[in-house]
């Protein structure tokens, strides 16, 4: 409120005070006198004890906002000591075997570093790769733009064709607008075709084709563990896709659709069915002609779709937005071209991208060829938290909260890491023997810190290192870290 409102309300209680009437007063006296001889009011008696004052920022939230800036920040808040830092992190930042973390702590003010142990170092990041991704498609296509899903007219007028706009995140059912999986839904694409064929006195069967033409190259990438594939991590990529490349929505484990173009093509050639059009049996592929669309569905905008992609982890949809960054960017849309547009993209925001430095194999993080730096990834951090380019903010929701959502709901609920919960922002990485963990904390002085944590060679697995890699965040939350 400013000081107009601040008066006016002052004002508004002086006048109902001068209008009490004396009648009234007398009431409310009767009623406090009896209340308080009957003993239901105690506190009244006495003086309440000061509620200690905790930060803004240090208080685990009850509800989750839309994060388009990390507030509350101080420009004068204190920097932590790096000697300070690193004797707390030297505590906590280590495997519980064989292995070893790299490490970087900067101020995401002014970029300073306050801890690094080998932060220039290559390493397996795992699922952090996904970060790279994040920025990378909101500086190529921008956190507004959606994909279209089309249908459009045969060369044959009883011939339609499903034509992949980029969109891995199709629903089955209706599409709904107040989701990001599914905001595209194949029934309500079918309904409108079926319409658009009645009005154009199409009759009789009607074949259904697929075009998913849009992304080029192999499906599969031959950087990936087929026993990964096999688990369901990921699947051969097309660029359309019910549920992100599985066969539903609520299951993210297990067999996935070899052929997600076609499966999607039969799925909608029964939504189309359904919608009263007597379809031929059967799914090819082929192509539509561009200027007879019968229906369109479009997609959930690109920054949903990064925070869906951050929040999860979801393989799957990081190589689809790495395909459309690819084509926006100039490249092929191939898993090569993919993590070429990556690799350019991170230039533009001054982000080291020397090959010695930065080895790229997918946009997902499975390739156990991937060599990143802790460095790389904290700058990234970043340009998102504090980076000139606003359209990078829109990845801030995407972020888990420890101890509330995405990959990080289940952690920070022990003794040692509990300090970090709801504080503690971060996109988390996970193979049998690594483990990353790469955010940003607000400390408890207010002031900004980014930071990212890399371990490797881990025996027990990685797992078993995920409380260090917990209570080293919890210790950045906690930090003033002065002496």
């Amino acid at each position: 409120m400013g000081v107009k409102d601040g008066g006016a309300r002052k004002w508004v209680a002086a006048v109902r005070r001068r209008l009490l009437s004396p009648v009234l007063l007398v009431i409310v006296l009767v009623f406090l006198s009896a209340t308080v001889v009957l003993g239901m009011v105690p506190g009244l008696l006495t003086t309440p004890a000061p509620t200690p004052q905790i930060p803004a920022w240090q208080q685990q939230p009850s509800a989750l906002s839309d994060a388009n800036a990390v507030l509350p920040l101080d420009t004068d808040a204190p920097i932590p000591v790096p000697e300070v830092l690193a004797r707390l992190l030297d505590e906590t930042l280590k495997p519980s075997g064989a292995g070893s973390i790299t490490g970087v702590v900067m101020d995401g003010s002014t970029g300073q570093v306050l801890f690094d142990r080998e932060a220039s170092a290559n390493r397996i990041p795992a699922s952090n790769m996904k970060l790279l991704t994040a920025v990378a498609a909101l500086k190529a296509l921008g956190p507004e733009t959606r994909f279209t899903t089309r249908v459009l007219a045969g060369s044959d007028p009883s011939t339609v064709v499903l034509t992949g706009g980029g969109d891995v995140l199709l629903g089955a059912g209706a599409s709904n607008t107040a989701a990001v999986a599914g905001r595209a839904g194949l029934a309500s694409l079918a309904k409108d075709t079926a319409a658009a064929l009645a009005s154009a006195g199409v009759k009789g069967s009607v074949s259904v084709l697929v075009d998913d033409s849009l992304f080029n190259g192999a499906p599969l990438n031959p950087a990936w563990s087929l026993d990964d594939v096999a688990a369901g991590e990921t699947a051969p990529l097309f660029s359309l896709a019910l549920n992100s490349g599985r066969y539903s929505p609520t299951v993210a484990t297990g067999p996935r659709p070899q052929d997600s173009a076609v499966t999607t093509a039969q799925a909608f050639a029964e939504q189309l069915a359904a919608a009263g059009v007597q379809v031929s049996p059967g799914v090819e592929r082929g192509k539509g002609i561009p200027a007879k669309v019968l229906a369109s569905a479009e997609s959930a905008t690109v920054s949903e779709q990064v925070d869906l992609m951050l929040e999860t982890s979801d393989n799957f949809l990081a190589e689809a937005l790495g395909r459309m960054t690819a084509a926006a960017s100039g490249h092929e849309a191939t898993y090569d071209g993919a993590t070429a547009a990556v690799r350019q993209r991170l230039g533009e925001l001054g982000i080291a991208t020397d090959p010695k430095q930065l080895q790229l194999a997918d946009v997902s993080g499975l390739a156990l060829d991937n060599q990143v730096s802790a460095l790389h990834f904290a700058e990234v951090v970043r340009a998102i938290t504090s980076g000139p380019d606003l359209s990078l903010r829109t990845a801030l929701d995407g972020f888990p909260v420890a101890g509330l959502t995405g990959t990080l709901d289940d952690r920070y609920v022990d003794a040692g890491t509990a300090e970090g919960a709801g504080l503690v922002r971060a996109k988390t990485g996970t193979l049998n023997t690594v483990i990353a963990l790469s955010g940003y904390v607000v400390d408890a002085d207010g002031r900004l810190l980014v930071f990212s944590f890399i371990g490797n060679g881990l025996e027990p697995g990685a797992a078993a290192n995920k409380v260090a890699m917990d209570r080293s965040a919890s210790v950045l939350a906690a930090c003033g870290c002065r002496g």
